[in-house]
C-alpha cells in the first residue's frame, strides 16, 4: 500500500518538477545576439554581374594524341576566344607512354585547344628535367608544347640555355624534346 501511494505520488511530483526544470530554462536562457549570426559572404554583387568569374576551376580531358590533360586555376574569366584567361594556372600532362610533365604559370590565354602561359612558367618532367620559361604555348590537338623567350633547363646532365624547347609527338607516337636557338650545355657528371 505505501509503494502504490509513493508511485502515485511520484507520477504526478515528477512530471511537474520536468516542466518547472524546462521552464526555467527558457526564462532565464540568454536573447540571442543579431552579431553572433553565420557570417555572409563580403563580395561586391554588382562587381561580379560586370566582370564573370570562377575561383579554382578545374577541367581534365584527353588530347588527340591521347595524352591525360589537367589544368587547374587559382581564377579564371570566361570570354569569346582568346578573351578567356586565368590566373595561377597548373596544368599536367601525362602521355600514354609514361612521360608527365607539370607547369605552372601566374598567368594564362585560353583560345579553343591553345593554351598560352605567360609571366615566368615553371615546367618539370617525369625524367628529371627542371626548367623556367617566360611563356609556353600548349596545343592539345597536336600534343605540343613550345616554349619561347629563352630558358633555363636543369637536366639529369647538367644546366641547359637556350632560346626554345619544343616537346611535341613524332608518328610513331614517342615524345621528342627539342631545343633551339643558342643552346648551351653545362655538363655536370
Amino acid at each position: 500500500m505505501l509503494r502504490s501511494r509513493l508511485i502515485a505520488w511520484l507520477r504526478i511530483i515528477l512530471p511537474l518538477a520536468a516542466l518547472a526544470i524546462l521552464s526555467t530554462m527558457f526564462l532565464v536562457s540568454r536573447t540571442p545576439n543579431p552579431d553572433d549570426a553565420l557570417p555572409y559572404a563580403e563580395v561586391d554583387a554588382e562587381d561580379l554581374a560586370r566582370d564573370p568569374r570562377m575561383t579554382r576551376p578545374e577541367f581534365a580531358g584527353v588530347s588527340d594524341g591521347g595524352a591525360e590533360v589537367t589544368l587547374t586555376a587559382a581564377e579564371a574569366r570566361p570570354g569569346a576566344g582568346t578573351d578567356s584567361s586565368a590566373q595561377r594556372l597548373r596544368l599536367t600532362w601525362r602521355t600514354k607512354d609514361g612521360l608527365a610533365a607539370d607547369l605552372t604559370a601566374p598567368d594564362a590565354k585560353l583560345d579553343g585547344q591553345v593554351v598560352l602561359m605567360s609571366g615566368g612558367v615553371r615546367m618539370t618532367t617525369s625524367d628529371g628535367w627542371a626548367m623556367t620559361v617566360p611563356q609556353v604555348e600548349s596545343d592539345m590537338e597536336t600534343d605540343r608544347l613550345l616554349g619561347t623567350g629563352g630558358l633555363t633547363a636543369f637536366a639529369p646532365m647538367g644546366r641547359l640555355d637556350a632560346q626554345t624547347v619544343e616537346i611535341t609527338r613524332t608518328d610513331d607516337g614517342q615524345q621528342l624534346l627539342n631545343l633551339s636557338g643558342d643552346v648551351r650545355l653545362v655538363y655536370q657528371p
